[in-house]
C-alpha cells in the first residue's frame, strides 16, 4: 500500500474529520451499480445524523444507502428514483423523510453545474409540472424554461475501478454513472476503488477523474449485489 497522504487503510479512517450532523453528502452510483459500498457502511457506523443525501436513488432495503434509511440517519433525499426501496417509501409517506424529486437528467446537470461553479441554469424539463412549482420560469424564444440550481455537497463519496496514490481514477463501464461529476461537486471527495495501482501505471489519456478532485482514496472489498436478477428460463433438452 502506498505511503501517499491521500491513501487510507480503510473507509472508517478515510472519513475521519469530515463527518458531522446535518451534513450534505453526494453518493455515487446508479441503482446498486458503482456505489461506494464501504464508505456508506462506514458512514452508517459513524452514527452521524440529519444527513441530506444527494444520490440518484437510495439503494435497496438493507443495502447501500438503504442502510442509512434503516438507521434513520437521513433527513432528506435529493434524488430522481426511489422505486426499489420500501423503507424509503414508508418514511416519505409517513412524513418522516423529506424528498426533493428531480428528473434524472436535471439531477445530473445540477451536480455537474455545482462542480463547474455554475449557480443555476434554465431547462425546459419539468415546466408545467409540480417539478416547477415555486421556481422561476423564464421564456426564451417560444418556449418556457425553469430555473434549477447547482448542487454542492460537504462530502462526496464515490466508487471507481482503479486509482493511484495521487487520486487519479478510472471507472469501469456503467459503474461510472454519477461518480465523476460528484467528484467535482463535493467540498471534499473520498473515493473507494477496487485496486490502487502505482503512480504512472494509469494511462493519462484514460483517466476519467484527475487526482486534483480527490482528497482521500481507499481500496475496498465489494459485494456488487445485483438489484434485479433476470434470467432466461432454460428450455428442456
Amino acid at each position: 500500500m502506498s505511503s501517499s497522504p491521500k491513501v487510507f487503510p480503510d473507509a472508517k479512517s478515510a472519513l475521519e474529520g469530515f463527518t458531522f450532523d446535518g451534513m450534505t453528502v453526494m453518493s455515487g452510483g446508479f441503482g446498486l451499480c458503482g456505489i461506494p459500498e464501504n464508505l456508506i457502511a462506514a458512514l452508517r457506523d459513524s452514527s452521524v445524523k440529519g444527513i441530506t443525501v444527494i444520490s440518484n436513488n437510495a439503494g435497496v432495503d438493507g443495502f447501500g444507502l438503504g442502510q442509512l434509511l434503516e438507521t434513520r440517519q437521513i433527513k432528506k433525499m435529493i434524488s430522481s428514483y426511489v422505486g426499489e426501496n420500501k423503507e424509503f417509501e414508508r418514511q416519505y409517506l409517513a412524513g418522516e423523510l423529506e424528498l426533493e424529486f428531480n428528473p434524472q437528467g436535471t439531477l445530473a446537470e445540477r451536480i455537474r453545474a455545482g462542480g463547474a461553479g455554475i449557480p443555476g441554469f434554465y431547462t425546459a424539463t419539468g415546466v408545467g409540472t409540480i417539478v416547477a412549482d415555486g421556481k422561476e420560469i423564464k421564456r426564451f424564444g417560444d418556449r418556457d424554461y425553469v430555473l434549477e440550481t447547482g448542487l454542492v455537497a460537504d462530502l462526496s463519496i464515490i466508487k471507481a475501478w482503479k486509482g493511484d496514490a495521487r487520486g487519479n481514477l478510472i471507472f469501469r463501464k456503467t459503474a461510472r454513472n454519477f461518480n465523476p461529476m460528484m467528484a467535482t461537486a463535493g467540498k471534499v471527495c473520498i473515493a473507494e476503488v477496487e485496486e490502487i495501482v502505482p503512480v504512472g501505471a494509469l494511462d493519462p489519456d484514460n483517466i476519467h477523474t484527475p487526482g486534483i478532485y480527490v482528497d482521500r482514496i481507499v481500496q475496498g472489498t465489494f459485494e456488487k449485489r445485483i438489484e434485479q436478477r433476470t434470467v432466461r428460463v432454460r428450455e428442456a433438452v
